[in-house]
């Protein structure tokens, strides 16, 4: 794989998604902050503080999640739709190279929403004179990165295979079940049956623990609960090998096609 010519598609797919107006999501994130630091006093005067830190961080994931999904599932679709696939087919491009760089393209547009949402909220945190973790919620905002990374993939690898509408409901299901595998193995654990152990076990296996990548609900409470440098370190190893793992599948799947 030459990282020239996936730089170059990484660049291409960053410029057309910003033309698509993705960056009004940033406007309406501060909108939705604004908002909250007006309405919070009003139906939670004791808990307000943390209830927009819970809002914050959770409206960020959501809003990315969003992105991901959707973008992410028409990336390869819209080069089929407009045959335009042929062209980048026919130039010295391998499927690796068109594959991994959409996913690169795709993840620095989301990286740049992220860092600039949370931008946002340190600023309507700071102005409010609300205490926050700096630390935790910046450690929380780069893991949002890599898990809406790993959603990404999932999102095309699910574009290559079906239609658009189909892989967005599958990539919210797999970001769905990804959350609860861990509680479905603790499931199969409790349960006498020996089935149904194995079926919990071999989907915990297959999906990805995303409560790996997901550090929301920590960081709010601040670094005290956070875990070692060295789990945080496998945990991103994790995500990004998951992530590896899922393009070479949409890799080889696309190589197969007939269009």
């Amino acid at each position: 794989m030459h990282l020239g010519r996936t730089f170059v598609i990484a660049a291409n797919v960053f410029r057309e998604v910003i033309r698509d107006r993705i960056l009004y999501l940033i406007a309406f994130y501060g909108l939705v902050l604004a908002a909250a630091t007006q309405l919070l006093p009003w139906v939670a005067a004791n808990t307000q503080d943390k209830i927009l830190l819970d809002l914050g961080i959770a409206a960020i994931s959501l809003l990315g999640l969003l992105v991901a999904v959707f973008v992410g599932t028409g990336l390869v679709n819209k080069e089929i739709e407009k045959r335009t696939v042929f062209v980048m087919i026919a130039k010295p491009i391998s499927t690796a190279e068109f594959i991994v760089g959409k996913h690169w393209g795709l993840t620095a547009v989301l990286a740049v929403l992220v860092a600039a949402m949370t931008g946002i909220f340190f600023a309507v945190l700071s102005v409010q004179q609300i205490p926050f973790p700096v630390l935790s919620l910046s450690l929380a905002a780069l893991f949002q990165i890599l898990e809406l990374s790993l959603i990404s993939a999932v999102a095309i690898l699910f574009g290559v295979l079906t239609s658009p509408v189909l892989a967005m409901l599958l990539t919210l299901a797999i970001y769905l079940m990804g959350h609860l595998s861990r509680d479905l193995l603790t499931l199969g654990n409790l349960a006498k049956d020996t089935a149904l152990s194995q079926v919990t076990q071999a989907l915990y296996l297959i999906l990805p623990d995303l409560a790996r990548l997901d550090w929301k609900n920590q960081a709010v409470y601040g670094m005290e609960l956070m875990p070692s440098l060295l789990e945080l370190v496998s945990h991103a190893a994790y995500g990004l090998i998951y992530t590896a793992l899922l393009l070479a599948i949409a890799t080889f799947i696309f190589s197969r096609r007939q269009f």
